[in-house]
């Protein structure tokens, strides 16, 4: 379906999401002209944040219209979400009409449960990005990733620069770059960790063992979700 004169875009929320997933993308999306942002979840019940900021949804996932733009942000809860029926189902009901679908962080790997990656290059944050090849998509080690309708990002912070290059597909660059002069988004960061490739190795070490028991239980669930497309 092309875009109309409004585009509808939907964020799907889920508990333990990662609230800057959303909010960084939010800001971006909220001033393109003509876009009406919904959030979408299974309840109209608040939705509580990997760090219990609550989001109260606009409609559930029986409610919603078909969207031009879907986005998936990650967090804790993806673990829960990649075998979450009802947000499975709703991403699979969704996606043929979606002009745009989209992912930020560890969203990618829930789009991936559903069999929305399956040939696509994509990313996702740097302690998730193994992960993806067993669903069916091609890894690749970039900022933003955009193949064909599919845009994934790395993780949290990447969601405004996700949000911008969307921005700019949509709209054209005058508008992207307007945004961004708004939200006066000219990164400057006080250290060179916000990468793997720039970080030192040790801190890469200590983060990553801290979350080595999440990525345990996150590489079983991706085994399930690949024998249950057809891909383990």
């Amino acid at each position: 379906m092309g875009l109309m004169n409004q585009i509808r875009i939907g964020m799907v929320l889920f508990p333990r999401l990662n609230q800057l997933d959303v909010a960084g993308a939010y800001e971006v999306f909220a001033r393109i002209p003509d876009a009406q942002v919904s959030l979408v979840a299974e309840t109209r019940a608040p939705t509580h944040c990997e760090f219990g900021l609550a989001l109260t949804p606009d409609l559930t996932f029986e409610e919603a219209p078909p969207f031009d733009i879907l986005l998936v942000p990650g967090g804790r809860g993806v673990n829960a979400a990649m075998e979450s029926e009802p947000v499975l189902s709703f991403l699979r009901r969704q996606e043929p009409g979606a002009t745009w679908v989209t992912s930020v962080c560890t969203g990618a790997l829930v789009l991936g449960a559903a069999g929305l990656l399956r040939g696509y290059r994509a990313t996702t944050h740097w302690l998730s990005l193994e992960l993806l090849a067993p669903l069916g998509a091609t890894p690749v080690r970039e900022r933003v990733v955009v193949d064909r309708n599919r845009i994934t990002g790395v993780g949290i912070t990447a969601g405004i620069d996700f949000g911008l290059r969307l921005a700019a597909e949509l709209r054209g660059e005058q508008v992207a770059q307007e945004i961004q002069l708004t939200l006066e988004y000219d990164p400057a960061p006080p250290f060179q960790a916000g990468s793997p490739r720039t970080a030192p190795p040790s801190l890469v070490e200590s983060v990553s063992a801290r979350r080595r028991a999440l990525q345990e239980e996150r590489s079983q669930i991706v085994t399930r979700a690949a024998r249950r497309l057809g891909l383990g």
